[in-house]
């Protein structure tokens, strides 16, 4: 049986190492531009940067690879056409796309190149999944992480592409490469810029009780008390007052994604590879959830009819996660 990779997130350096030296098989990272969706100031790799990552990566005997996987605007393909050749030049042992512009560029200048379909790209049907293979030769898709345990299974049937799933970290609820909530705030595509909350617009600010306020431009979401855990600066996890004056969060909890108690379920459903979220997270998390999820699977591997979740594994993971609650999303949604 050929297990499943686990493929951890790498904002810089530090977090690089971390992931590989806590056991992932791969890692995936982006240039310090605006082709990759996790574009926050300080965070990812100038090319001097990656050539010293690389390094570390291959001495392990892992892989890398690098996401160019927002979409370019007009005549602006320029900087996501020097991305993928980047990558290449650099020995990439695959490119994340999420547009078919970047795609054809890519298979066309590259035909040996490994391009993997990025969950931006919204491809959640074997149509479109066969589609990208068809004309892009992608070899593997990251499916959205609206998808159940189900519809993946019903997808492996119809297609031979490589299924890649989140597995640990943060949870959207929107289906990825399609929201817009903060498009009405900031008046920024996360499809363009690469964040749902450029930094430029995020507002932090201390309140008279010790506590904080969180805004994204003019719009306030949360006011915390002193002590309470901070969510991601997103409208989507905002607290809002509701019509009978509650205060809730109305689109959703600050939870995050764990996978660890259905991992027989996906591996049998067909999943080839869990991807860990959180490339703007510290190393502490990294190393933290990827030494969970290596234990995981290496007890999974072990013994399959024996596996069960070991408690010490949620007491990790829940230290590491935004919020104080884990959840599997929608995988077992019937």
């Amino acid at each position: 049986m050929k297990k499943a990779e686990i493929i951890a997130p790498a904002g810089n350096i530090a977090s690089l190492k971390a992931a590989v030296d806590a056991g992932a098989d791969a890692v995936y990272l982006g240039f310090n531009d605006a082709t990759n969706a996790r574009n926050f100031e300080g965070l990812n790799f100038t090319l001097k940067e990656l050539e010293s990552g690389i390094r570390y990566v291959k001495d392990k005997g892992r892989h890398f690879y690098v996401a160019v996987n927002t979409f370019p605007q007009l005549d602006s393909c320029s900087a996501w056409h020097s991305s993928v050749d980047k990558a290449v030049r650099l020995g990439a042992d695959a490119i994340i796309i999420a547009n078919i512009g970047i795609l054809k560029y890519a298979r066309d200048k590259y035909p040996d190149a490994n391009l993997h379909l990025s969950t931006q790209a919204s491809a959640s049907n074997y149509e479109s999944i066969n589609f990208y293979k068809r004309h892009f030769g992608i070899k593997r898709v990251v499916l959205p992480r609206v998808v159940t345990v189900d519809e993946i299974k019903a997808l492996k049937e119809r297609t031979d592409v490589e299924i890649e799933v989140f597995a640990l970290g943060g949870l959207c609820i929107n289906i990825e490469g399609r929201c817009y909530l903060s498009s009405f705030v900031t008046g920024v595509s996360t499809n363009t810029e690469g964040v749902c909350s450029p930094s430029r617009f995020v507002r932090f600010s201390g309140t008279q009780d010790g506590g904080m306020e969180i805004a994204l431009n003019s719009v306030l979401l949360n006011r915390l008390k002193k002590g309470e855990s901070s969510p991601y600066p997103t409208c989507c996890k905002g607290r809002y007052v509701m019509p009978d004056g509650t205060v809730t969060y109305a689109i959703e909890d600050p939870e995050s994604l764990n996978v660890i108690g259905i991992l027989p379920c996906l591996i049998e459903a067909g999943v080839s590879a869990f991807k860990i979220e959180g490339r703007q997270r510290t190393k502490a998390y990294v190393s933290g959830v990827t030494t969970v999820m290596k234990e995981a699977l290496e007890s999974y591997y072990k013994n399959p009819l024996s596996y069960s979740v070991k408690p010490q594994w949620s007491e990790k993971t829940l230290a590491a996660f935004e919020g104080t609650k884990e959840t599997l999303g929608p995988y077992l949604v019937k």
